[in-house]
């Protein structure tokens, strides 16, 4: 399992992931969930993969070689476009793979987000769907996630907002997010990587990979449940009916 997000802003687009890829009591993979298609001063494609480890490595290699040869997202028009050509190579995996897979009951299982921005566009959040269809995020609908998206969905609800969430608050939302899912559910796990990208920057300037041990991780964890444990003290007390009289 696994988990990423997007969170679209007025600023720009934050983007996270973790990076664990199977789990268990002996093993524990670790891959980067992260990939980046970067043309300076002309696109910025910032894509997270969930699923089927060899469904999403075909799938971004070749969303890879034909970038590299200056084909699909390279020369995709619109971003709506680009999502399309993600979802393409989705699909195209599909019919290589997929009867192969359902055929030994394996689910053709893939999520993918594609954030990033064209030239002539604001910056752009994309779902895509392991049909190959995408959805975009929206000023009411601001993030979107993939993977183990429950337990770190809560704080999201609460605090992101298109408007008003500067980009250094939504790179904390995210961080906090996948935070929380780690500590309830052991198939997410560390390294965490998290990008901010600023709208109209056109390239990758705010990059950071979170190792367990990162001091800067720890300090955001102890904060976070320090101000969670504060903020429950200082709620006001439940009041009950009667106290005097069981109730049952």
């Amino acid at each position: 399992m696994t988990y990423c997000l997007g969170i679209l802003t007025h600023q720009g687009l934050v983007m996270a992931s973790d990076s664990r890829t199977n789990a268990g009591m002996d093993q524990v993979n670790v891959c980067r969930k992260m990939h980046f298609f970067v043309r300076e001063s002309e696109r910025v494609f910032i894509l997270l993969t969930a699923g089927s480890l060899s469904v999403t490595q075909s799938v971004t290699t070749l969303l890879r070689r034909d970038f590299d040869l200056g084909k699909g997202l390279a020369v995709a028009p619109t971003f709506y476009d680009a999502a399309r050509v993600v979802g393409d190579q989705v699909r195209r995996v599909a019919e290589l793979d997929r009867a192969a897979l359902e055929r030994d009951h394996f689910a053709f299982n893939i999520h993918l987000l594609l954030g990033g921005q064209i030239a002539h566009e604001p910056p752009n959040l994309y779902l895509i769907y392991p049909q190959g269809n995408p959805l975009s995020a929206t000023e009411d609908s601001p993030y979107l996630q993939i993977g183990e998206s429950k337990y770190g969905r809560p704080i999201l609800d609460r605090g992101v907002r298109f408007r008003l969430t500067t980009l250094e608050e939504a790179a904390k939302f995210a961080l906090i997010s996948i935070d929380s899912t780690m500590r309830s559910n052991v198939t997410v796990g560390p390294p965490i990587d998290l990008t901010a990208y600023r709208a109209n920057d056109l390239s990758i300037r705010r990059y950071r990979r979170f190792t367990p041990k990162d001091p800067d991780l720890q300090r955001v964890q102890f904060q976070w449940e320090h101000a969670l444990r504060k903020a429950v003290l200082e709620l006001p007390d439940i009041v009950f009916e009667d106290e005097g009289e069981p109730v049952i």
